[in-house]
């Protein structure tokens, strides 16, 4: 049987003659650390899309909180379909009609390691941990750094959504400090707000 088209979702929900987003046909990248990013999305509901590169694509979860160094904050993450590499640096604005219309910056962007292990400490494949509804691992962004833990919650087979939540441990890097109010937020690439983001696309007339 062919192997799952793990993009296959994400490019079903988007025209591509009309998004600035990334087809997802560029192949696999030659860097050896693995990449996460976060992305402030201003769609129909404001949110923070937390993604972490596994088995090449950005596993990806809606934070509507988003991230927060505070071990004691648990911010709800809802998943949402697997995205491109590319993705990792997407920021403008997806045109309106087309799905998560609205403007999106790259509020953090690093590279993470796994921190994955079973019950008896022994490490396991990253994608293994995520399938059993547990994983850890640490950061290295301009924002987020340290050890955080995404837990499954809700697997979803009750007929409801799928919920999990994202939660800092407690080493050096945690603090009380939150994600900011996300329209005062700044791109950690281009140092742009949500609404320079859009005013420049305007102006550009994409």
């Amino acid at each position: 049987m062919p192997a799952r088209d793990a993009l296959a979702e994400y490019r079903r929900k988007r025209d591509f003659h009309r998004t600035s987003e990334p087809s997802g046909r560029g192949g696999p990248h030659d860097r050896e650390a693995l990449s996460f990013v976060v992305q402030i999305h201003d769609a129909s509901t404001m949110h923070f899309d937390f993604r972490l590169e596994v088995d090449g694509v950005l596993k990806s979860w809606a934070v509507p909180k988003g991230p927060s160094a505070d071990p004691g904050a648990k911010r709800l993450a809802m998943p949402t379909e697997d995205h491109p590499l590319e993705y990792a640096d997407y920021e403008g604005v997806i045109a309106p009609g087309e799905y998560g219309a609205g403007a999106v910056i790259i509020w953090d962007e690093g590279t993470y390691r796994s921190l994955a292990t079973d019950r008896r400490g022994n490490e396991i494949p990253f994608a293994d941990a995520l399938a059993a509804g547990h994983a850890s691992f640490w950061l290295d962004g301009r924002k987020l750094h340290g050890g955080y833990a995404l837990t499954r919650t809700r697997d979803g087979r009750d007929g409801g959504r799928e919920t999990w939540l994202l939660v800092k441990k407690h080493d050096r890097h945690a603090s009380p400090h939150h994600a900011p109010e996300p329209r005062r937020a700044r791109s950690a690439r281009t140092g742009r707000t949500l609404k320079r983001v859009t005013a420049d696309a305007s102006s550009s007339g994409s």
